[in-house]
């Protein structure tokens, strides 16, 4: 499958059920008056991040734009400046203005997310993240989250729509609720062992019913060289993950021979929790993070019209004409 067919518009988007009335009423004010200038329009955002959305924009504008058109823009995963132009579209106007919602809503959210990734990512140095975020957010546009944290930077994402949108495959053992359905940690990480693609990596979750360590130890006793590592995700009711508790995993993992073993650790992980980890030296080998991507603000965007029939124009406040980008390259 191919990066258009991946990220194809919706129904919903192309018809314009998803975009502001205003552009609805502007396209049919100037279907019946018999106009379509051919415009400039401009985007940009409102402040600095990591870009992200461009393929989802280009596959819809590919599907409406006629032959003349041109699209220029920043490649995925750039970075970018407050008010730098990402997206240069000139075109016959009514082809393509009703989807400027949906341009301005993929490009916010996507590129908000993923700045925040970098963000994570950036803290972690070289220590792997995976973004385990998609129970936060609606699962119609989880996939866009999981995607958008891979740009990002992120190693690694959980849902398989995600990991599609990414090219990956998805990451991820078992949950807290296998583990008490069947009522022990080893019975269900070797239930795990026998049934699940050995390919995928084992990774024991070893905080449900037992002491970290002790249940770390029972694990790697039970899948010996089997085991890739185990995973921490202590809830705040116990005082979460700390520095120290990743030293002692390490330290009775060493001293009983498992020194294969990794440590992931996960639960309210952020930019600052990943610095506390790293400067006081726990030997963490990946971090799981969830919220702090998921819950990123999105970035506003904003799209104006600088150019009609090449005659440089603009609403007042802004400069007429195209705003000069030399990192802007030609997609479409």
């Amino acid at each position: 499958m191919n990066s258009e067919d991946r990220f194809a518009p919706s129904e919903r988007i192309l018809s314009g059920a998803t975009a502001d009335v205003y552009f609805l009423n502007a396209r049919r004010i100037l279907e019946q008056e018999g106009v379509d200038p051919r415009v400039t329009m401009e985007v940009f955002p409102a402040r600095a991040g990591i870009l992200c959305g461009m393929r989802e924009v280009e596959a819809l504008l590919s599907r409406v734009l006629p032959k003349g058109s041109e699209v220029w823009g920043l490649s995925e995963g750039e970075a970018m400046d407050e008010k730098e132009v990402v997206l240069r579209i000139r075109g016959p106007y009514r082809s393509f203005g009703i989807y400027e919602t949906a341009i301005l809503g993929i490009l916010a959210h996507e590129s908000g997310w993923a700045t925040q990734a970098r963000a994570c990512v950036e803290a972690a140095g070289d220590i792997p993240v995976i973004h385990f975020g998609a129970r936060h957010v609606h699962p119609d546009v989880s996939p866009r989250l999981e995607y958008a944290a891979v740009i990002g930077g992120c190693q690694g994402c959980a849902t398989p729509a995600g990991a599609r949108l990414a090219g990956i495959s998805p990451s991820g053992t078992i949950p807290h609720a296998l583990i008490l359905c069947i009522g022990d940690t080893v019975q269900a990480v070797e239930a795990f062992d026998r049934h699940i693609d050995p390919n995928v990596k084992r990774i024991a979750l070893v905080d449900t019913f037992k002491d970290e360590a002790e249940e770390s130890l029972r694990v790697a006793r039970a899948l010996g060289d089997r085991l890739w590592g185990v995973r921490l995700d202590t809830p705040s009711e116990r005082g979460r993950v700390t520095p120290e508790l990743v030293k002692e995993v390490r330290a009775r993992l060493d001293q009983a021979g498992f020194n294969h073993v990794r440590i992931v650790v996960s639960g309210g992980i952020d930019p600052d929790r990943i610095r506390l980890f790293r400067a006081k030296n726990a030997p963490v080998d990946a971090f799981g993070v969830g919220s702090a991507i998921s819950g990123a603000p999105p970035i506003d965007f904003t799209a104006d019209i600088k150019e009609i029939e090449g005659q440089p124009i603009a609403k007042r406040g802004r400069i007429p004409g195209i705003t000069p980008n030399p990192r802007l390259k030609r997609i479409m």
